[in-house]
């Protein structure tokens, strides 16, 4: 068969990536350890620069996760911000904003949350700290310098980690708001090494939840790619 050609796995491939979704109500039934430990030993199988495998990745859950999301929470309030990858909001093109701007109107809207109820929003943002009420949370850090080459393969490491927990049928949501308190995070795992990318709460959706039945568009091909010959 010409490898062009759909195949069996090519089918069981687009289902799985086009499956995923983030999650942002979840049940709080744990993850059975079994499942834990299978889903994050296939995403060791994430390729990376020399196979240099520059990810160390702490998965929190039980009463440890509820004082963590306690203090993140506190640090939000007190506006003690520890940024370890540098963010700016003009960091974004004129059709990146576009994207962001759709995204947060499908997303408040389906909370019930007008365009200028600032208030509403940031006590969204505040409670997000908690996970979404997921009963697990992985962080992914970077070793070494942590430099741009480093996150990309630890970012490499994450979609892997998303999809593997899709492929046992797990929920999850990147947060990006849990890096913005990567001293919190270090302070109370006990941590005094390695540059917190991005925090991906898990476990099981709550489908009952309008939250969780938004839908996002992408760009179209062409917009995003170039074929050159």
């Amino acid at each position: 068969m010409s490898p062009s050609h759909p195949t069996e796995l090519s089918g069981y491939a687009e289902k799985l990536i086009r499956g995923r979704r983030a999650t942002r109500a979840f049940r709080p039934d744990p993850v059975p350890e079994e499942t834990l430990r299978a889903v994050f030993a296939l995403a060791g199988a994430a390729p990376s620069s020399s196979n240099t495998q520059p990810w160390q990745v702490e998965v929190v859950s039980g009463s440890l996760r509820d004082r963590l999301a306690d203090a993140l929470q506190a640090a939000h309030a007190e506006q003690r911000t520890t940024v370890d990858f540098p963010y700016r909001e003009d960091m974004y093109s004129i059709a990146q904003q576009r994207r962001r701007a759709a995204f947060g109107t499908a997303l408040y809207g389906a909370l019930g949350i007008g365009r200028n109820d600032h208030a509403a929003r940031a006590a969204f943002d505040a409670e997000s700290l908690r996970f979404y009420g997921a009963p697990h949370v992985a962080f992914l850090f970077t070793a070494g310098d942590a430099g741009a080459r480093l996150a990309a393969d630890v970012g490499i490491y994450a979609q892997t980690l998303l999809l593997a927990m899709t492929a046992y049928g797990l929920d999850s949501c990147p947060q990006g708001l849990l890096s913005f308190y990567a001293d919190t995070v270090r302070g109370e795992l006990g941590l005094d090494r390695g540059k917190l990318l991005v925090g991906i709460s898990f476990g099981y959706a709550d489908e009952s939840a309008p939250v969780n039945h938004i839908t996002t568009d992408r760009a179209a091909l062409d917009a995003t790619t170039t074929f050159r010959c």
